[in-house]
């Protein structure tokens, strides 16, 4: 019996990054909604994490399915591009949703974060003037348009980062190299 696989069905990294990219996108965008609705902070501590333990999951999910409907084979190079097409597809579907909210949707979006860095400013026992000051540099980068580049870059690099650290320990080497 041959048991050698058909390298016309065999997935790219290209094919399961987009896929699970998707995937992460929507993911993103309904906990984005549900932690905005609810009126949490996602930016910061258990929130934050959550979605990092998101991404890396899907990470290694997307990676064992290169694996298991691929010849079972995976480099270092693969499982990084796996990971970056995830963040690439993700990043750019997930940030254009969340431009469009802020833009058009909840308008007020901005002042509220705005309110919560004044009120961690006040915890930390800053002055009026440097709270002053801080929001003046603050607020060069709180527009929706410079948001959408930083969700952009940021979800790449963490993608990325993540996608680095995971295969170190997901890659599988080919001991038979293909020629």
């Amino acid at each position: 019996m041959d048991t050698q696989v058909n390298p016309t069905l065999q997935p790219t990294t290209r094919s399961v990054g987009v896929r699970f990219g998707l995937i992460a996108a929507l993911i993103s965008i309904v906990y984005f909604l549900v932690l905005n609705v609810s009126g949490i902070d996602m930016t910061k501590g258990f929130w934050n994490l959550v979605g990092y333990a998101i991404t890396l999951a899907l990470v290694l999910l997307a990676q064992k399915q290169f694996k298991d409907k691929g010849d079972g084979y995976m480099s270092y190079g693969q499982g990084v591009g796996i990971a970056f097409w995830m963040g690439l597809i993700s990043a750019v579907i997930s940030s254009i949703f969340t431009y469009i909210y802020i833009k058009f949707v909840d308008t007020g979006f901005i002042d509220l974060v705005k309110e919560r860095q004044i009120e961690a400013m006040q915890e930390k026992g800053l002055t009026d003037e440097q709270i002053d000051q801080g929001m003046q540099m603050a607020s060069l980068f709180m527009t929706p348009e410079a948001m959408l580049i930083f969700m952009l870059i940021g979800g790449v690099l963490v993608s990325l980062i993540i996608g680095l650290i995971v295969t170190i320990f997901t890659q599988k080497k080919n001991p038979e190299p293909a020629f």
